[in-house]
């Protein structure tokens, strides 16, 4: 076999995959309807001689500390040879999680995730994510400025811990921020948090332009699918 990728995270990445045990063999909706979907999509039509399995374990409304809950049966024992994980959302200002999570305390818990993924897998290879956020989303607005003011403290962090953990680093919110200047923010992220058909495109597209080269072969080749 060739490389094992594990994407996980929040409602961006699960895409309404099916995740029950029972219903794992069913490849047409294991990996969901996200820009995991795409990078799957693309890279597996593309090169199946690399032999590339592709895995999906994010779970809709999960914070970080979900995440850091589930990593010994969603990450450490599936022994992926890679991991890329995109969480933080749902860590903001919501009511149904109380007070929203600092940065401070966003990075520790993640801190904690990666560096206990690498005390258990020291050969894996990390790649994380940008959360971002969509300006005039109908979730989010008016209360706007707050939550791109919570989400920045969680870019910084994240940034910080792609240095620390020598891990691959995706920007995400400057992308959004540019395309949204060329058509409104909901053709992109139709309600401020999650992105559309359009919008995971552009996550699975910028995901191989950063992380491309961790699959093997031409880092240009695999970025130009």
């Amino acid at each position: 076999m060739g490389k094992k990728i594990l994407f996980t995270g929040d409602s961006i990445s699960d895409g309404n995959r099916y995740k029950e045990e029972k219903n794992r063999g069913d490849l047409n909706h294991q990996i969901g309807h996200s820009y995991v979907y795409v990078i799957d999509a693309l890279v597996g039509s593309r090169y199946p001689e690399k032999k590339i399995e592709f895995l999906n374990r994010g779970i809709s409304g999960n914070r970080v500390i979900e995440l850091y809950g589930r990593i010994y049966e969603d990450m450490i024992a599936l022994k992926p040879d890679i991991v890329s994980i995109l969480v933080g959302v749902n860590d903001g200002p919501q009511a149904e999680h109380g007070r929203h999570a600092t940065g401070a305390a966003y990075g520790q818990i993640y801190r904690m995730l990666l560096r206990e993924l690498r005390e258990e897998n020291p050969a894996v290879q990390i790649v994380l994510m940008e959360p971002f956020i969509g300006k005039n989303g109908p979730i989010y607005d008016p209360d706007y400025e707050s939550w791109r003011k919570c989400i920045t403290e969680y870019q910084k962090e994240v940034r910080n811990l792609a240095e620390e953990f020598d891990a691959v680093f995706v920007p995400l919110q400057e992308m959004f921020d540019e395309v949204c200047e060329k058509r409104d923010t909901y053709y992109w992220i139709w309600d401020g948090v999650h992105p559309s058909e359009a919008g995971h495109g552009l996550i699975a597209r910028q995901w191989l332009k950063y992380a491309g080269h961790l699959l093997g072969g031409d880092e240009d080749e695999i970025y130009k699918i």
